[in-house]
């Protein structure tokens, strides 16, 4: 029986949507299983529409498992699941933008980060860990100031507990300091090939450097 309450201090039903999309995780790692000493992306729908992230890495056994819409509090309850099996070398994470749009404060984000790091660290270890700063986009341009402060709040809590914070935020904004629609898809919120070859070369720097390449 599911606990009343979630380990990220939601309640239970508040998860529930996603059970399905953990269910298929482990039934793909039945059918082929995942490979091993690999780096773990985790997050929200920009990790899982990274459809290029084996090509984009090669040299690195990678394993991904983003679920779109997700809040960080989801890859806080569903860690055991999403970390566990898989014993990783590393952990990159992305989300953070859809708990600033579903209302939560950039104070509550920093937060269900600061209980996801420990619930990593509880089934990885002292792995190395980087967290991808949340993105500007086009389609949420009103949450520019709540996204700044949520990064600047993530940053000093993933200084705190031993964890790269990657800015991709700032690359990703235009000379007029709003998001570049050079990176994004047609929707204005995900990103476009640009984007994810954006993303791979500060994800490939932060790689060599941890010497995971």
């Amino acid at each position: 029986m599911l606990d009343q309450v979630s380990p990220s201090g939601g309640e239970v039903a508040e998860f529930i949507e996603w059970q399905s999309e953990i269910a298929v995780f482990a039934a793909i790692d039945r059918l082929a299983p995942p490979p091993v000493d690999a780096v773990l992306f985790v997050g929200s729908s920009s990790i899982r529409l990274w459809h290029t992230l084996a090509a984009d890495f090669p040299d690195v056994p990678t394993i991904n498992r983003g679920f779109g819409g997700s809040e960080i509090a989801d890859s806080v309850y569903f860690a055991e699941q999403l970390v566990a099996p898989y014993r990783p070398r590393a952990i990159v994470m992305y989300a953070g933008g859809n708990d600033l749009a579903d209302g939560k404060s950039p104070e509550q984000v920093r937060d269900a980060f600061r209980a996801f790091v420990a619930q990593a660290r509880r089934w990885a270890g002292e792995v190395p860990f980087a967290y991808l700063s949340i993105k500007p986009n086009l389609s949420r341009r009103r949450q520019l100031p709540l996204i700044r402060r949520a990064n600047a709040l993530i940053r000093t809590c993933a200084d705190e507990r031993g964890v790269d914070f990657l800015d991709i935020h700032s690359p990703m904004l235009g000379a007029d300091g709003e998001a570049d629609p050079r990176w994004f898809d047609d929707d204005g919120l995900h990103l476009n090939a640009e984007g994810y070859a954006l993303w791979t070369g500060v994800v490939r720097d932060w790689m060599a450097k941890r010497r995971l390449m």
